[in-house]
Formats: C-alpha cells, structure tokens, sequence
C-alpha cells in the first residue's frame, strides 16, 4: 500500500530497534543484560498511584479542557515557582501526552517550511525528524567529549543562519547527561535574543542532578522573554511515570492556544484520570523522586569506576539523567568499524544490550542506561570491558 511522502522523512527508532533484537536473543533462550533501557526502573510512587484510583473511584473519566484541568496545569505552575522560584500564568501551560508529544505539537505549531532549527549534537533520537515532519531543517551543532558534550554561543553563532527560528537544548541531555549550568543558559538565553531565536528547552530529566551540579531551568529567562522560550517537560523520568504519558510546555500565551487547537484534532484532551495523577505528583512530598535521584547517581559511580578501567574509552561524566555515553572508537576494528557494528557485536557476541551513538548524531559513542539495578549493571560493563579487550 502506497504511503504518504513524509514518512520518508521519518527513521525506525534506534532504541527500539535494539530492544527487538534483545527480545528476539531472549525468546530463543540467551541471557541478555539490558543497557539500552530509557525508562526509570522504579515503581511509581503510591501516592501518585492512589490519586488516580481514586480518581477512577470518583468517575473522573470524561473528556477535560484540551489544554488540561484548570488544577492540573495550576499544579505545572506551582511546581515552577516552588522549584525554581518563577511564577507564570496557567494560561501558558498544556498538558500533552508526554513530553514527545508536546515537542511534536509544539514544532508542529511553531514551524515553517525553509525555516533551520540547530540541535546541538549529540541530540536525542527524535528532534531531527519531529522537525522534518514540521517541515523545517534540522542543522546539528557538534560538541565533543573533550568539551562535555556541551556547545557554546560561539559553536551556535558558527550555526545559525538568517533563517534559523528555534535552538533545541536538552539539559540534563539524553544521551550524554551533559548538563548547562544556569550561567551557560543565560548567555544563549542573550545570544537568542539578539538573534531572535526561540530557545525550546527540553527539561525532562530536569530533577535528576548530581552534585556538584545544580539543577537549572529556562524557567526564569521564559519569565523574561516569553516570546524567546518554551520549556517542555513531563513526568517520565523523575517521577517514574512513562507510561502515565503526562507531559507538558510552558509557552507564550498565543503559542499555547495554537498548541491546544492542534491538540483538540489529535488527541483532544490527555487522560483524565493521568491529569489527577500528575496533580498528586508535582505538588505531593517529593522525598521518593530524591530516593531516585541518589540511586541513580550511586549507579553512575559504579559504572564510571568500571569504565575508567577500559584503557581506550574516554566518557565525560555526566551531571544529570542516567546515560553514559563514552566514545569508543579507538576499540573499531575491520570488522567493527562503526557504533552499529558495535553495539550488534556486544549484543550478539556479549549478551549486553546498548545503542549506537549514530542514532543520536555521534558515531564514535555508543549510549548506556544506568537505569538498572547495580548488579546487573556491573556484570553488563564487566562484560562489556572484556569483550572490548579482544578487540
């Protein structure tokens, strides 16, 4: 059957490509250790989980306002302003199903065919395309590992064009965990001023910071320069909800409206019943989220203390999120000569299971999740030590 010419602009996700592979090992009976996972694996928290029985309880099961219930985009707002100290109208909030599908709306409503977006390199699977799909381009801004994975206003000036309209930033980043300290953000945030870019700023992981990095948020300069900035957020990571589907974006008023009556023809509203969940979530205690957060960086220690001991490997340590994303290339051979070849070599020949850095716009790196327990993260990056070792 003929499809339409846009998906061509659209690749199979890398993530869940590699995840297939490992399913297939694991039918035909291969112990397999999973790196590869993008999703906390903690249980959601019983008080979130209690919100919404008891909203099924009460029957809070209709449609709602497309950009979501009044409580419910309030507590978004409260969250911001007792988190980062900046307060904002309810008016620039929606609520989507997940933070992919407020960057999709929001792209969607904010794009132009012949229009550039820089998305700082090495990026998340999904911006380059979600950006097509709006009809824009995406031009990657390169960073490195010797830098942290992070890009400058001098790498962004060398970039930009009179046609660029938006610059995408992911702080803490998937798949590096780089992470902007709020210094760095306000000179981008003066460099697109100037330049009349609109800043959108991907702050999903925004809660998972490891000291001595402080989190920071573009939160205060969207107070600022609200027609320069839209934040986008969601419950996923910190909160261990992924497959709640709650996202959201903080944006200009007109900006909002725009999002929501693209939303009221896609999805109408979000689920009710993960409205009042995500209420019980960003104003509830939020000791639990904490109790993650340190696993998660005790994890990271762990795994940064066993791939300092692969000679060749360089891996920035990250500040935030749970990746790692060492550069292996000095371990490419012949017959492993990219981060595919790789990544299918460790899954096949090691039993672990991670993606390849290409799918995220670097194929010197391939991407590890530390989202796993210690055990099985040892044994993965021991094995994965030894097989490199042989290379």
């Amino acid at each position: 059957m003929r499809t339409a010419l846009r998906m061509r602009l659209v690749a199979p996700s890398a993530t869940l490509g590699m995840a297939a592979k490992a399913a297939d090992l694991r039918r035909q009976g291969k112990a397999i250790l999973d790196l590869s996972a993008g999703e906390p694996d903690f249980n959601t928290p019983d008080h979130i989980k209690a919100a919404a029985k008891k909203a099924i309880d009460d029957n809070f099961t209709r449609y709602t306002p497309v950009p979501g219930i009044h409580t419910a985009r309030e507590a978004v707002t409260a969250y911001y302003k007792n988190t980062y100290g900046v307060p904002m109208p309810r008016e620039s909030v929606i609520l989507t199903s997940g933070g992919k599908h407020a960057l999709y709306t929001l792209f969607m409503a904010l794009l132009n065919p012949g229009e550039e977006v820089l998305v700082p390199a090495p990026y998340w699977v999904s911006y380059p395309d979600m950006v097509r799909l709006a009809g824009a381009t995406p031009v990657p801004v390169p960073s490195s590992p010797e830098n942290g994975f992070l890009v400058t206003v001098e790498d962004l000036d060398r970039a930009a064009t009179p046609t660029t309209r938006a610059l995408i930033l992911n702080s803490p980043s998937n798949p590096t965990g780089a992470h902007y300290t709020a210094a760095a953000l306000d000179a981008i945030m003066d460099w697109a001023v100037a330049r009349d870019i609109i800043i959108v700023s991907d702050e999903i992981y925004d809660r998972l910071v490891y000291e001595p990095a402080k989190p920071a948020s573009m939160a205060g300069c969207f107070a600022l320069h609200p027609e320069h900035v839209v934040v986008v957020g969601g419950l996923s990571k910190s909160f261990a909800m992924t497959g709640w589907r709650v996202g959201y974006a903080l944006g200009h008023p007109s900006l909002i409206r725009a999002m929501s009556t693209l939303q009221s023809q896609s999805t109408s509203n979000i689920c009710s019943i993960a409205q009042k969940a995500a209420i019980a979530a960003l104003t509830g205690p939020m000791d639990c989220v904490e109790e993650m957060r340190l696993a998660f960086k005790r994890r990271r220690d762990l795994a940064l203390s066993i791939i300092k001991t692969w000679e060749k490997a360089l891996c920035p340590t990250p500040d935030g999120a749970f990746y790692l994303f060492p550069c292996l290339s000095a371990y490419y051979t012949a017959a492993v000569p990219d981060s595919t070849a790789l990544s299918e070599a460790l899954l096949g020949e090691a039993g672990v299971a991670t993606v390849p850095g290409v799918a995220f716009g670097e194929d010197r790196c391939v991407r590890l999740s530390y989202a796993t327990d210690d055990a099985t993260l040892e044994k993965a990056l021991t094995a994965m030590g030894d097989f490199l070792g042989k290379l």
